[in-house]
C-alpha cells in the first residue's frame, strides 16, 4: 500500500444535500421546508431562548443577588508551596512564583495565606498576606514585602 491508495472508507463520506434541484432529486419545490409559515420563508432566523411568544423561561423565573463589579480576585499562594518550591533564604519574588507556576504572570494580585507550615527563613513579596502567614513567615526568620498593585 502506498500513500496516494488511501482512501476513506466507504460509506464514510457523504454527498452534500443539494435542495431545491426539481422534483426528481426528492427534496424539490419546498426544499425540505414544508408549507408555510415563518420557518419556511428566507431570511427567517429565531432569536436564543425564543418560544413562539410565551414568555422565555429565562424571564419566568425569579432573580436573586447581584454581582460586585468592582470585586477583586486574589491568586493565591500558600505557604505550603513555597516551604516545597524555594530555598532557605531565596527571595520570593512574583517574577518567581510565575516562573515556579504558583501563579500566573498578569493575571491579577496576589495573596499569600497560611495554609502549611514554614521552616525557612524567605522574604516574600505580595500585594496582600493574612495575618497569620505574616506571623508564620516572621516566625521563621522571614519578611514580608507588600507590593503595590
Amino acid at each position: 500500500m502506498e500513500l496516494h491508495d488511501l482512501r476513506p472508507a466507504r460509506g464514510a463520506k457523504k454527498g452534500r444535500k443539494r435542495v431545491g434541484r426539481g422534483p426528481g432529486s426528492g427534496t424539490g419545490k419546498t426544499a425540505g421546508r414544508g408549507h408555510k409559515g415563518q420557518k419556511s420563508r428566507s431570511g427567517y432566523s429565531r432569536r436564543y431562548g425564543f418560544e413562539g411568544g410565551q414568555m422565555p423561561l429565562v424571564r419566568r423565573i425569579p432573580k436573586r443577588g447581584f454581582t460586585n463589579i468592582f470585586r477583586v480576585e486574589y491568586q493565591l499562594v500558600h505557604l505550603a508551596d513555597l516551604e516545597e518550591a524555594f530555598d532557605n533564604g531565596a527571595q520570593v519574588t512574583l517574577e518567581a512564583l510565575a516562573e515556579k507556576r504558583l501563579i500566573r504572570a498578569g493575571k491579577g494580585p496576589v495573596k499569600v495565606l497560611s495554609d502549611g507550615e514554614l521552616g525557612k527563613k524567605l522574604t516574600v513579596q505580595a500585594h496582600k498576606f493574612s495575618r497569620a502567614a505574616q506571623a508564620k513567615i516572621e516566625a521563621a526568620g522571614g519578611s514580608c514585602e507588600v507590593v503595590a498593585p
